[in-house]
């Protein structure tokens, strides 16, 4: 079976600096892989350029049997490619309801499908309903990545990207973001996580890559790598 993204010996700088690493791995369609590692792995780096916001030094970026790898942002995103990036990039002088329009922008949509979509965001928190009339800078930092999350989805991407979805949030938050993303699975929807909870993302999570150095170290199913002792001790705090 042919996987919705394959990544092929992947190399990322900054200036003269290799980031990313000869990376090669594959997701299928409808899987939710992680890819957990220390602070200053490349994570962040990866997905900047799966995106298309940091050119690769040579390598290859399949989606849907098509390389991607010298596309822009916005036609990556026409193709079903998105990305949540950590800080989140909401317009903060805008509404909720604003920066949820703006998410199907690319999609060009009649004013029902929007309205559907905009029922499904609101559905999915509760909270984002409340407060559709707020300016997104008035929000929590759980609200803050609600919103996020629920705009990324208003272009009913084929693969979301989220970069460290929990970062800075209280853990009852946490366990909400985090068993919403694990919910998207049965959407059909592929999902690639980068995220510093090592243990929760890899319980929603079919697959996952432990990436050291720019470089993967290693990869298998979330079950397996939750219980290999080289990832407890490193990643998960021990036994």
């Amino acid at each position: 079976m042919t996987a919705l993204l394959e990544v092929h010996d992947l190399h990322v700088a900054y200036g003269q600096v290799e980031a990313v690493r000869g990376v090669s791995f594959s997701l299928q369609e409808g899987h939710i892989g992680s890819i957990i590692g220390p602070n200053g792995a490349g994570k962040t780096t990866l997905l900047a350029s799966l995106m298309g916001l940091l050119p690769p030094a040579r390598g290859k970026v399949c989606f849907d049997g098509v390389d991607v790898a010298r596309l822009d942002v916005e036609a990556r995103l026409e193709r079903g490619l998105c990305l949540v990036p950590e800080q989140r990039e909401l317009f903060g002088d805008m509404t909720v309801l604003d920066n949820l329009v703006l998410g199907a922008y690319v999609k060009k949509l009649a004013t029902a499908e929007l309205r559907l979509r905009l029922d499904e965001a609101y559905a999915r928190f509760p909270r984002l309903a409340e407060r559709r009339d707020q300016r997104a800078d008035t929000l929590s930092g759980g609200e803050r990545q609600m919103l996020a999350l629920s705009r990324a989805l208003m272009s009913r991407p084929r693969l979301l990207m989220l970069d460290e979805p929990s970062l800075g949030l209280a853990p009852l938050i946490v366990t909400e973001i985090l068993t919403e993303i694990g919910h998207l699975r049965s959407m059909g929807l592929s999902v690639l996580l980068v995220e510093q909870n090592a243990r929760a993302a890899l319980k929603v999570s079919s697959e996952g890559h432990v990436l050291e150095g720019g470089q993967i170290a290693i990869s298998g199913p979330a079950e397996q790598l939750i219980n290999d002792d080289r990832v407890r001790h490193a990643y998960l705090g021990g036994a």
